[in-house]
């Protein structure tokens, strides 16, 4: 998937973004989070995680 981000990424477009395992896939009680223009993406529950805008 060319659309995960990783935490801490800034100038992202606004929207919201969920919580996936490294390569995309599912994980359990994934977060789920908003950002505006310009916010930097917040840190994930277990390092290896990252983002994908929903």
């Amino acid at each position: 998937m060319s659309n995960l981000k990783k935490p801490g990424m800034d100038n992202q477009p606004p929207g919201k973004y969920k919580e996936v395992g490294p390569r995309g896939g599912e994980v359990h009680k994934p977060r789920i989070v908003e950002i505006d223009k310009g916010d930097r993406l917040p840190p994930t529950q277990e390092k290896g995680r990252k983002w994908s805008k929903q």
